[in-house]
């Protein structure tokens, strides 16, 4: 299955705790190059077209400013770690809460297709729920924009991707 296919029944995403906060990780495969797919993560234009606006200095230690689409949040990134094009670690400070977040990416070629995995660690356990849902949501606009295709409705997709990561809890 790819991620060109959007169910209400498949979860790309896993929940879990590590070292007493919440982890969430997803997997999905893309139906292009490793190369377009690092692009369309990094690459300030693209990322502006499925996932938020984006605005600073995105080198190796550099800090810059997110406004994501789906939920509104706002906030500042910094890269901690970036191997163009497998790997990339951004971490940021919450504003309103003490908690550091990690988002750590890995691409990996398969044939035609590229493998994204990401993990978001170190949101309080009593948000990786929403987490997991809206994580899901921002990896489907991902695939959404590679098509060609729009962003979901992220209201109405949350309402149905919020129940399934909160049976995984249970």
């Amino acid at each position: 299955m790819t991620s060109s296919e959007r169910s209400a029944a498949r979860l790309l995403g896993t929940l879990r705790e590590v070292d007493g906060k919440g982890a969430v990780r997803m997997e999905d495969r893309y139906d292009t190059d490793i190369d377009d797919l690092w692009s369309a993560i990094t690459d300030p234009d693209r990322l502006a077209r499925w996932y938020g606006a984006a605005e600073g200095d995105f080198r190796v230690g550099g800090e810059f400013r997110l406004k994501v689409h789906a939920s509104g949040w706002e906030g500042v990134r910094r890269v901690k770690e970036c191997e163009p094009p497998r790997h990339l670690i951004l971490v940021g400070q919450e504003q309103d809460d003490p908690f550091e977040m990690i988002t750590e990416v890995w691409l990996t070629a398969d044939g035609d297709q590229t493998i994204l995995v990401m993990e978001e660690r170190g949101m309080p356990l009593e948000y990786v729920t929403a987490y997991g849902a809206g994580i899901q949501i921002h990896v489907e606009d991902l695939a959404a924009y590679l098509r060609g295709d729009e962003r979901c409705d992220s209201d109405a997709r949350m309402s149905v991707l919020w129940p399934a990561y909160q049976a995984l809890q249970d």
